[in-house]
């Protein structure tokens, strides 16, 4: 626990004077004010995140954090939880969406074994991360022990700070993989604001009705089981979270003690990313949402984090495919603020407007 709070203490608001210095600039530069919108708010956070105002987000990285979860076995998932396995050797291949997409930005990606069920061949060159060989059922306890969401949330932290310390990447985005793990994400913001799960829980990986009902009574057992206490974030992610959702949170709060900005990518790791800003509320300064998922539990989400996703494209895939998109997004705005001139510089006539 000492290393934990070492880290929450790390972690200090981004810098209001940079981001006010920043926006300054923006609404100097040659074009209408306000004219490119939510570009200009991100390019300010993004000083104020870095404290500059020449922010190098060139070197980017996704980190897509695996973990299987007790709770596949009761058929919420339309797949088997066999596919977590699979699809962490396609990502290592960079066969799936995921690396079709950071390839695209520029991005590396990194996978890391947080709670597969099974072993991973080292010659897979996973991260290990394990915590434990996935999760307990969340309907007949907790899904770890205390200790083993620390340790979760611990791995995810180092990653993002040696990443950023050792190698100097500049843009972080987090996916993640793992069969079910709809079904802990939702049953964390169903805690964390008090909802019901009939009226935010999604079809995840396209189950039909019957799977869906059986994963609104999953949820609801769950809850009623563990009783996560709405107001210690940390015993939420315990009792119905995942190691992988751990790990998510932990990489959040890692890139905000060193001062990076990152980037969530849909339900499960903006699960991971709430139970982070709840740990420690200043980590938000420091997050991106990349995307508006079409899972009903990821709009709750993002109004309790009070951020606006960066990106509307009616995904729900996962694997950290919306960060990798809004990568683009946001390096575009650092080189708004950057590169381009202001009235005075280019020697056009400022009207004002």
């Amino acid at each position: 626990m000492v290393q934990l709070d070492k880290l929450l203490d790390s972690i200090e608001p981004a810098d209001a004077e940079w981001e006010q210095k920043a926006n300054e600039r923006l609404s100097s530069q040659i074009r209408p004010r306000g004219s490119l919108g939510h570009l200009e708010t991100i390019a300010a956070r993004l000083a104020g995140i870095g404290r500059t105002l020449q922010p190098d987000l060139s070197k980017k990285i996704i980190f897509v954090m695996a973990g299987d979860h007790g709770i596949a076995v009761e058929g919420v998932s339309a797949y088997p939880q066999e596919v977590t396995a699979q699809m962490v050797y396609s990502f290592t291949r960079g066969w799936a969406s995921i690396n079709v997409l950071a390839r695209h930005a520029g991005a590396s990606v990194r996978v890391v074994d947080c709670g597969v069920a099974g072993d991973i061949p080292p010659e897979w060159e996973v991260i290990d991360g394990k915590v434990g060989r996935g999760t307990a059922s969340i309907t007949k306890g907790p899904a770890m022990t205390r200790e083993q969401a620390i340790k979760g949330l611990m791995v995810g932290a180092e990653l993002v700070r040696n990443a950023r310390e050792r190698e100097g990447f500049g843009l972080f985005g987090t996916g993640d993989m793992g069969i079910a793990n709809t079904t802990p994400s939702t049953a964390i913001i169903c805690a964390l604001c008090g909802q019901p799960p009939s009226k935010l829980t999604g079809r995840g990986t396209g189950i039909g009705d019957e799977g869906l009902n059986i994963k609104i009574q999953a949820i609801e057992t769950a809850l009623k089981v563990n009783k996560p206490d709405p107001n210690d974030a940390l015993d939420v992610l315990t009792k119905v979270g995942g190691f992988e959702i751990a790990a998510l949170a932990g990489a959040v709060l890692g890139a905000a003690s060193v001062k990076a900005p990152i980037i969530c990518d849909g339900l499960i790791a903006t699960a991971g990313a709430l139970i982070a800003c709840r740990i420690a509320p200043r980590a938000a300064d420091y997050l991106f949402v990349s995307h508006q998922s079409v899972e009903p539990g990821h709009i709750a989400m993002c109004d309790l984090l009070g951020l606006k996703p960066i990106l509307s494209l009616d995904m729900r895939l996962g694997e950290g495919t919306g960060s990798a998109l809004s990568m683009n997004i946001v390096e575009a705005s650092a080189k708004v603020l950057v590169e381009c001139k202001t009235f005075a510089e280019a020697g056009v006539t400022d009207t004002g407007h």
